[in-house]
């Protein structure tokens, strides 16, 4: 029978997630993040450290002014300095000005960092913990978290001293009490027996008589079992729980909420909060990643854009006739997509299926012979897989009465570096339209750049519609690495006409090659979508076709 006590989860990744290596917040990004937060129902967020950074002073200042509608915002601060009272320590006064509705505050648990890092004896420690809480809860204004750093460390080296820490907390009102393990390298079933130790001890001796009392669970992913450890803290009877989304944190990171949400809401019969916003989740995971400028991994749990993907022939003939077949959930229950990989290997049902995914019937098309030359064209260094854009044009391609929008017919690429200026790159094209050869030439910042400036030069005055579109992104790949500067290379690019985004790919031993044809099949792809019609020659709108191969 399920607990009637529900799991809540607690949000750091505006504090904790922001201590990544490479992630920079600025003000308005946390204060985006947070609103986003709170809007999704998180119960907890927390802010800041109002007292380390001008930053963190400025969002709790900002924070007042919002209305915050399902989350507790926390503000996050250390105990007290050893030599200070807690109403002279300057952490702990600006903590109690962030004036918010729930504080926590971390103290030492383990006393290798209290005698070696705080210069503290253990009897300060205690004293530390109890009388910052105290000051800090302001005689029951806000709610107190207390987060016994290095929990399980400092219990393997003390166990009596750890829970000393605990009952010290106590003392100055925690309501929650959250073992951290900080250095994240506690294997699960140490972690398990720990919890279960630690809170059969403090009920033995009466310290959690007549309390409403939450334990709590903080970990980081050193031995890549934060989001595990989360989980079975839980079966250990623990009912908040912290971390960030997507697992951002220092080092490796701190325990994911995305996937412990997924988790207990799909896998188990515990209530949890936040509830009802499942189908957001994979929003909500790439909406933040796109705040914090970082690219979502495609691979994560639930939220990844891979993770309900089939690329083997088996997989896809599977799913193809029932869906569970390979997937452990339903896609659209975290909102996110059940998807089918076209590649060399998967077979005419991942061919036929991915294709009808993407709103294209094969009438006319032989999915086998399709399937084929896909493996055929892979092996020569394309991949289907990360370019649904060329994907698209290769079964559009493949019906009878195709006929291309445009030719490329030759083209030239001059790359000039000469002593005190800059780099100049040139690129000239001669393009066929409905018969009609124009030559144009055109200036960038590097070859393909010049090269994707002189067709669009070309291309627009037959279809003017190829103003909108531009490149996103460009990625290469060397396909063969032994083979140095003769290696073979894919080309991938990303486009967009302002309301679509769509990829195409080149492969080639001439990096050049391998760009022009991606930019080929971007070109064509955007007036394939567009449905563009051939601008039909208007002397009084066209130059002469001399006076554009001159310009």
């Amino acid at each position: 029978m399920a607990d009637p006590v529900a799991v809540r989860l607690y949000d750091t990744t505006l504090r904790d997630g922001a201590q990544r290596e490479g992630l920079v917040l600025s003000l308005a990004d946390k204060l985006k993040i947070a609103r986003r937060l709170d809007d999704f129902g998180m119960p907890y967020v927390e802010g800041g450290w109002p007292g380390s950074n001008p930053k963190d002073g400025e969002f709790f200042a900002a924070a007042r002014s919002m209305t915050w509608r399902n989350a507790r915002l926390v503000a996050f601060g250390s105990t007290r300095h050893r030599a200070n009272r807690p109403e002279e320590d300057p952490n702990l006064r600006a903590l109690v000005a962030a004036a918010t509705p729930v504080v926590t505050l971390f103290g030492k648990s383990w006393l290798l960092h209290v005698r070696d890092v705080l210069g503290a004896t253990a009897e300060e420690n205690l004293a530390m913990i109890e009388d910052s809480l105290r000051f800090a809860g302001g005689g029951g204004r806000a709610e107190l978290v207390y987060d016994a750093e290095h929990y399980f460390d400092g219990f393997r080296d003390d166990p009596d001293y750890a829970l000393a820490t605990l009952r010290a907390a106590l003392g100055g009102g925690a309501r929650t009490l959250v073992l951290c393990d900080t250095n994240g390298g506690t294997l699960t079933d140490e972690l398990v027996a720990i919890i279960l130790a630690t809170q059969n001890v403090m009920d033995r001796f009466g310290a959690t008589a007549g309390r409403d009392l939450a334990w709590g669970i903080h970990v980081h992913d050193d031995a890549g079992l934060a989001v595990a450890n989360s989980l079975a803290a839980v079966g250990a009877g623990i009912r908040h729980v912290q971390g960030t989304i997507n697992g951002y944190g220092e080092r490796c990171g701190n325990a994911n909420l995305v996937t412990i949400l997924a988790n207990l809401a799909l896998k188990t019969d515990l209530a949890v909060e936040p509830a009802g916003r499942l189908g957001e989740l994979t929003d909500l995971a790439r909406y933040v990643a796109e705040i914090v400028n970082i690219a979502p991994d495609d691979h994560a749990p639930y939220v990844g854009r891979s993770a309900f993907a089939h690329k083997g022939g088996v997989h896809g003939a599977a799913v193809a006739r029932v869906e569970q077949a390979y997937q452990h959930v339903d896609p659209a229950v975290v909102g996110n997509v059940s998807r089918l990989v076209v590649s060399e290997l998967g077979g005419r049902a991942n061919t036929q299926l991915r294709a009808e995914q993407l709103g294209h019937q094969l009438d006319g098309v032989d999915p086998l012979e399709l399937s084929q030359l896909i493996k055929r064209l892979e092996a020569e260094g394309l991949a289907f897989e990360g370019a649904e854009g060329s994907f698209e044009l290769l079964v559009h391609r493949s019906r009878a009465g195709y006929a291309a929008p445009f030719r490329v017919l030759d083209f030239t690429v001059l790359v000039e570096q000469r002593a005190g200026a800059e780099l100049r790159a040139e690129a000239t094209v001669k393009v066929s339209v409905d018969g009609e050869v124009l030559h144009t030439a055109a200036d960038g910042n590097g070859p393909v750049n010049a090269l994707d400036a002189a067709l669009c030069k070309a291309l627009a005055l037959f279809y003017p519609g190829l103003a909108d579109v531009h490149l996103i992104d460009y990625k290469v790949r060397i396909l063969d690495g032994g083979a140095a500067t003769a290696a073979r290379t894919r080309v991938i690019i990303d486009s967009t006409d302002g309301v679509r985004e769509w990829s195409t790919m080149g492969s080639d031993t001439n990096i050049i090659a391998a760009s022009a044809a991606a930019l080929v099949d971007s070109l064509e792809y955007a007036l394939w979508k567009s449905g563009a019609q051939l601008r039909r020659r208007d002397e009084r709108q066209l130059p002469r076709l001399e006076e554009v191969g001159a310009s």
